[in-house]
């Protein structure tokens, strides 16, 4: 009966609606894992989960730099992270049996090609067979989108960062 949640779309709030379903699921004393894929693993939400009893929170090597600058060899070693990541989360899934899973910029990191699709498909299975399972990225392929039960585009229709060139902000996007 469990589900899979997708969070897409250039918008504002992906993370947050998955760092909001993990917190609800917390709350209600459910086991969470929180497995962020890409990011440097510093964000607000992270450190708040730390506070909880219940929930886990593991954090993939920060790719760095913008992956459309890297070489072919810093693609291959990121790609060789990320995936290997995946596979470290299917198994403390597999250990641990969370009822929620968040796997935040997973879409992102296979449509970047990031990630192994083999070794992010067994990954989503592995959730799901455990427990509810979101998977956020402001691009997922059409495999993953067709997959879920439930999908959120998130759009943007205004946003500072466009309008002001204002930075992300500790606190509110991070």
């Amino acid at each position: 009966m469990n589900k899979l949640h997708v969070y897409t779309g250039d918008g504002k709030g992906k993370t947050t609606a998955a760092m909001g379903l993990a917190l609800r699921s917390a709350g209600h004393g459910n086991k969470v894992l929180v497995a962020q894929f890409m990011k440097k693993g510093n964000s607000g939400e992270l450190k708040a989960f730390g506070r909880f009893d219940n929930v886990r929170v593991m954090t993939a090597n920060p790719i760095k730099g913008f992956t459309f600058r890297l070489t072919d060899e810093e693609k291959q070693s990121a790609r060789a992270d990320q995936t290997a990541f995946a596979k470290q989360v299917a198994l403390t899934i597999a250990q641990w049996r969370p009822q929620t899973i968040i796997l935040d910029e997973l879409g992102i990191a296979l449509a970047l090609d990031m990630v192994e699709e083999n070794s992010a498909r067994e990954l989503i299975e592995n959730a799901l067979s455990s427990g509810e399972t979101a998977v956020t990225g402001r691009e997922v392929p059409d495999w993953l989108k067709e997959k879920a039960d439930y999908v959120s585009r998130i759009t943007a229709e205004k946003h500072p960062y466009v309008t002001e060139k204002l930075p992300a902000r500790k606190g509110v996007e991070w």
